[in-house]
């Protein structure tokens, strides 16, 4: 497996772990909690723009040949 493919799947799972704090902050109450969850979604959202540009390298460097 190569480098490019392992960084993707960390990313990945990065985006589920943030993805999981977020939902399950959702079920505590307070503001304190409600601005955790929307700090954890932002977190998510700028975890998911760097895993859609890593698969995006991943696909072309596939299509250059690269291994």
């Amino acid at each position: 497996m190569d480098l490019v493919m392992v960084i993707l799947l960390l990313a990945m799972a990065a985006v589920v772990v943030v993805l999981a704090l977020g939902i399950a902050n959702f079920g505590k109450g307070g503001m304190e909690a409600a601005k955790k969850s929307n700090k954890m979604m932002r977190l998510r959202i700028l975890f998911q723009f760097i895993a859609v540009l890593l698969i995006v390298l991943f696909v072309y460097l596939r299509g250059q040949g690269v291994q």
